[in-house]
């Protein structure tokens, strides 16, 4: 499961979209759990954080994100073992959460990373992706989860004209004099030329977008797909299923609407 949570799912100390976005993730019960924005988690000796481990009945690593402060983390059910854990904020925006883990059921370790893209430019992300492609190795079972603020190919064009010009550049590619304005796909073109597989595109969900929820419509966002599951090839035989949970909780708990991937070992091994 992947979460971008809008500040940590709290506001001016109140954590009631913290404790609506708990109940979403403990009714789906994720084996792992990335997050996005988990924004004071590391406050007060870690305190957030813990506390989050409590609700969740989880294990959760956290990547600190200096220059941001929207760290990212992965979390795990107690009877998953870690190997080994790499955080990075030297080369993403906010900060890469890589944790190597011993799931039941897989007869080799599970890579998985919680990324956060930078938001601004497609030339800060493909700065970005290119410390990710290593991860597609033919050897490897990984998934790179989160919110990569970007369009893949094949995802529907937003409507952009409903999105004010200084945040619209964001997404864009550079267009001729006398083109409509179209969203940059390179970011994500690059991570499925390296070889990792779209979740989504692989269960036919593409045209389900994840931002903005419904109880932020003046968030900075046009409707799209805008966080991402990949798998490597290796482990891209053992998807299953995708969904994005979209209903009255999702829709005030974030501005991101969290997804679901469901993964069988039996066909890797």
């Amino acid at each position: 499961m992947s979460y971008n949570l809008l500040n940590g799912g709290r506001d001016n100390g109140s954590d009631e979209r913290w404790r609506t976005a708990a109940e979403v993730i403990n009714d789906a019960a994720p084996d792992v759990l990335v997050v996005q924005e988990a924004r004071g988690f590391d406050a007060d000796g870690g305190r957030y954080l813990y506390a989050a481990e409590h609700d969740l009945g989880m294990r959760g690593l956290l990547a600190l994100a200096p220059s941001t402060g929207q760290h990212t983390a992965v979390f795990f059910k107690t009877e998953i073992r870690p190997l080994r854990f790499d955080p990075d904020a030297d080369h993403f925006h906010h900060a890469l959460a890589q944790v190597m883990l011993l799931v039941p059921g897989f007869d080799q370790p599970v890579t998985i990373a919680s990324m956060h893209l930078s938001p601004f430019s497609p030339a800060l992300r493909a700065a970005e992706v290119g410390w990710l492609a290593g991860l597609a190795a033919p050897d490897l079972y990984t998934v790179i989860a989160g919110d990569a603020n970007s369009l893949a190919p094949g995802d529907p064009e937003p409507a952009w004209e409903r999105l004010p010009t200084h945040l619209r550049v964001r997404h864009l590619q550079p267009a001729a004099q006398g083109q409509a304005p179209a969203a940059d796909r390179s970011t994500l073109a690059y991570l499925h030329a390296a070889g990792f597989i779209d979740a989504a595109a692989a269960q036919g969900q593409t045209a389900t977008p994840t931002v903005p929820s419904a109880g932020f419509p003046k968030a900075e966002f046009v409707p799209f797909r805008s966080d991402h599951a990949l798998l490597s090839p290796r482990l891209a035989p053992a998807l299953t299923n995708y969904r994005v949970i979209d209903d009255a909780r999702t829709a005030t708990a974030s501005d991101h609407l969290p997804f679901v991937i469901e993964l069988d070992p039996d066909t890797v091994r």
